[in-house]
C-alpha cells in the first residue's frame, strides 16, 4: 500500500443512472454503501457521463433517471449529513482529469479491459465503436483518481477496473511525480515538522535507505502522517523523500472487497430491467407479495407432493439473503422431503421482502413530494466535491506543466 494512504479514509463509488432501481441494485451495491457511509469518508456519484457511453442516442429520459435514482439512494438511507452525494458531469474536473490521462495511457491498457469485450459482445444491437466507449475504463479512473480515495468498493468480478486505475497512476505517477527542485522542497517540508520531529525524520531516513530498516520506515510514515500542520503536497514530499522516491501525485486506491450476494429475478435469472423480472426499491407492496408468489421455483416441484431442491431453486438466493439460519433450516428440510410447498416456503421471504420495500418506499415518499430537498442535496454535495477535485486538480496541472504563471 503506498505510505500516504495509510491514514486516508476515503471510499468512492458510483452508479449508472437507469431510472428506479431494484432489489438487485440494493444488494449488489447500495445496502453496502449505506452501511459504508458511517465508517468511511464516503464520495457517491451519479454516473450520468457513463450513461452516454452505450446510451448516447437517446437522453430523453436521463434527467428523470437522475433524480430518480438519487431519490432511491435517499430512500435506501443514504444519509447526505454523513457522506457526500453529486452528480459526475457537474464536476468539470473529472473530465479534464480524464483528458489529461488519456494522453498517457497506452491503447493495448484499454483494448484488454476484460468488460469491453464482454459488453461489445452482449450489446451487439447498439453501436459502440466510439472512442467514448473504449476510453470509459479510464473516465472510470479519472473519477476515482481525482478524490484521491483509499478504497474502491467493488465484486471479485470488478476488481480489473480499479487495477487498470492504479496501473494508470502509477504511470502519471513515474511521469510527473520528480517535480523540479523535489529535494530542495522536500528539505523545506522537513522543517514544517518542527526541529525535534524533523530530526527524528532525518535519522529514521537514514536508517531505512541505508539498512532497509522496516521499524524506521514504519515510524518515520507515523511521523509525517501525525503532522497536522503539514499540507497533502508536503505530506507527499516527505513520503516520497523518504522512500526516494518522488512525490505520488494520484496515490493508488485499494480495492475494497464487498460481498455481493445472488439477487435472482422472478424468473431465476440475474435480475435486471432488460430481463422485466425485477423488484422494484419504491415498489407497491401488494405487487411485490404478488410477483413474489407466482416467482419461478424448482421445476421439479410440479405437485405438492414432489419433494424438490432448494439449490436448483431461484427462491432459495432469495432466503439467503433474507432469511436466518433456523428459516433456512426449514426451507432445506422442508423442500427435501415435500413436507412444505413452494407457497408456504414462500411465506416469510415475502413478509421480510415486503417489510423492507415498505420502509424505503415510505423514507422515499418524503423526497419525492420535496424534489428541492433532493436538488438541494446534490447542489451541496457538488460543491464539497468540487472542491476536493479542484484541489488534485491544481496539483495535477502543477505537475504536468499547465499551471502558467
Amino acid at each position: 500500500m503506498n505510505a500516504s494512504m495509510t491514514t486516508n479514509r476515503r471510499v468512492l463509488s458510483g452508479m449508472r443512472p437507469t431510472g428506479q432501481l431494484h432489489l438487485g441494485n440494493y444488494h449488489g451495491a447500495l445496502r453496502n454503501w449505506v452501511d459504508l457511509q458511517y465508517q468511511y469518508e464516503c464520495f457517491f456519484f451519479v454516473a450520468d457521463w457513463h450513461a452516454l457511453t452505450t446510451g448516447y442516442e437517446d437522453t430523453s429520459k436521463l434527467e428523470e433517471h437522475v433524480w430518480q435514482m438519487v431519490i432511491d439512494w435517499l430512500g435506501a438511507g443514504l444519509n447526505p449529513s454523513a457522506c457526500t452525494m453529486f452528480i459526475q458531469s457537474h464536476v468539470p474536473e473529472h473530465a479534464e482529469l480524464h483528458l489529461l490521462l488519456s494522453m498517457i495511457t497506452p491503447l493495448g491498457w484499454l483494448e484488454r479491459v476484460p468488460t469491453y469485450k464482454d459488453q461489445v459482445e452482449q450489446l451487439r444491437d447498439r453501436d459502440l465503436s466510439t472512442y467514448g466507449f473504449l476510453g470509459y475504463p479510464l473516465l472510470q479512473s479519472a473519477d476515482i483518481l481525482i478524490y484521491r480515495p483509499q478504497y474502491v468498493p467493488v465484486g471479485e468480478d470488478q476488481v480489473a477496473h480499479v487495477e487498470i486505475t492504479r496501473e494508470v497512476a502509477r504511470r502519471f505517477n513515474h511521469i510527473y511525480g520528480r517535480e523540479p527542485e523535489f529535494e530542495q522542497k522536500a528539505t523545506k517540508a522537513v522543517k514544517q515538522l518542527g526541529s525535534k520531529n524533523g530530526e527524528l525524520y532525518g535519522q529514521l531516513r537514514r536508517k531505512y535507505q541505508e539498512q532497509g530498516d522496516g521499524e524506521a520506515l514504519a515510524r518515520a510514515r507515523a511521523l509525517i502522517e501525525g503532522n497536522a500542520r503539514l499540507t497533502i503536497a508536503d505530506r507527499e514530499r516527505l513520503l516520497g523523500f523518504l522512500e526516494g522516491t518522488g512525490r505520488s501525485i494520484l496515490p493508488e486506491p485499494q480495492v475494497l472487497l464487498t460481498s455481493t450476494p445472488k439477487v435472482p429475478g422472478l424468473d431465476g435469472r440475474k435480475m435486471s430491467k432488460s430481463y422485466g423480472n425485477t423488484i422494484g426499491l419504491r415498489e407497491d407492496t401488494d405487487s411485490v407479495a404478488k410477483k413474489l408468489k407466482t416467482m419461478q421455483t424448482d421445476p421439479a416441484r410440479a405437485r405438492r407432493t414432489d419433494p424438490g431442491d432448494p439449490e436448483k431453486c431461484p427462491v432459495w438466493d432469495l432466503h439467503k439473503v433474507y432469511s436466518d439460519e433456523p428459516t433456512q433450516q426449514w426451507v432445506q428440510v422442508g423442500c427435501r422431503s415435500a413436507g412444505i410447498g413452494c407457497l408456504e416456503c414462500k411465506k416469510p421471504l415475502i413478509d421480510k421482502v415486503v417489510a423492507e420495500i415498505g420502509t424505503i418506499r415510505k423514507r422515499a415518499q418524503e423526497f419525492e413530494e420535496s424534489p428541492e430537498i433532493v436538488r438541494g442535496i446534490i447542489a451541496e454535495g457538488t460543491e464539497r466535491a468540487r472542491e476536493s477535485a479542484r484541489a488534485t486538480m491544481i496539483e495535477v496541472r502543477e505537475a504536468v506543466g499547465l499551471q502558467y504563471r
